[in-house]
């Protein structure tokens, strides 16, 4: 694996799964592989889960784990080519990536979308200027459109819970439902673009996205889903239910619905397959999920969130492998 920007970059997501629970298992039994190695990971939003477990998994792998935080502790980046840098912006990332490529073995960088302006967000112009100016492989963090290690840990924490729960679902395909949810603020379509990207190529899955009119993700990540604006059809007999919010793609950036009838309860529950139940957190309580659901015995939101680090462990050797 020479970069790891999304699921494209995957060859095997079954073997790449495998090698995740197998670290699981087993987290140091590849301690050596890191060895006199360093990872960056550059921040120019903030983070929790994303940062710790990559720390965590560069360090069972055996690596220094260097955290750089760009906004708070840096010089402003440029990244437009050509630009009069007379302004806030003090160094360009054609001068930056290099040096980190030399500081570095791996970069991985964790960039965010303006949600303004939807033709350069999703150029992905950011993240892929350090892909090519820093020449040292590259991981995504979350970026402009996608976040893969997110998705990755999704793949492996359904796959666990199939693993756990064959006799429920027998030998069909396991439902998954990705369900549009109410949120306060406008948020990027990050995590659903990559989970629709993502159980899409694994195609392992009947797969369907329901969300209010307005919601509809760029059909580059979501063709193969079925898609419906009706929530309670959707949930019907689900096995998974992948619960976020996002803004809108087509007005760009803004919020259309408020509706909190989206918001995932265990009335709504009674209608799925004991349907478990995920999110990438952070969560808003009672705005996008009930309590009655996130501290129920459905929900394996802090399962998928302690598997971040097997999901990065297992990218970072793939990458350490190939270098």
């Amino acid at each position: 694996m020479k970069n790891f920007l999304s699921v494209h970059d995957v060859a095997d997501i079954n073997a790449l799964v495998k090698k995740a629970l197998a670290y699981k298992a087993s987290p140091f039994s590849e301690k050596a592989l890191g060895q006199n190695k360093r990872i960056g990971c550059l921040f120019l939003n903030p983070s929790m889960r994303t940062r710790l477990s990559t720390q965590i998994a560069a360090q069972n792998l055996g690596m220094e784990a260097i955290v750089f935080n760009i906004g708070s502790e840096g010089w402003a980046l440029e990244f437009e080519d050509g630009a009069i840098m007379n302004g806030t912006t003090v160094e360009h990332v054609k001068d930056a990536a290099p040096i980190m490529g030399n500081y570095f073995d791996i970069l991985a960088i964790r960039t965010f979308p303006s949600l303004k302006d939807r033709e350069e967000d999703y150029s992905e112009k950011y993240i892929r200027q350090f892909v090519k100016y820093a020449g040292i492989p590259v991981v995504s963090l979350e970026s402009a459109t996608l976040h893969p290690l997110q998705s990755l840990t999704d793949v492996i924490t359904i796959q666990e819970a199939i693993g756990n729960q064959q006799s429920a679902i027998g030998n069909a395909k396991p439902k998954i439902v990705l369900t549009w949810a109410p949120h306060v603020k406008p948020l990027p379509q990050c995590v659903a673009n990559s989970f629709a990207q993502w159980i899409n190529a694994w195609g392992e899955a009947d797969f369907l996205i329901t969300h209010p009119e307005g919601y509809d993700l760029a059909e580059e990540f979501t063709r193969g889903a079925t898609i419906t604006h009706n929530q309670d059809e959707a949930l019907e007999n689900a096995d998974f239910i992948y619960v976020k919010n996002w803004s809108s793609y087509q007005q760009y950036g803004q919020i259309l619905s408020t509706d909190q009838s989206w918001m995932l309860t265990s009335e709504k529950l009674k209608l799925t397959n004991n349907a478990k139940v995920m999110h990438c957190l952070p969560v808003r309580r009672n705005v996008e999920l009930s309590d009655e659901i996130l501290d129920g015995t459905n929900s394996i939101i802090t399962k998928e969130a302690s598997n971040r680090v097997w999901a990065a462990q297992a990218v970072l050797s793939e990458i350490l492998q190939s270098i």
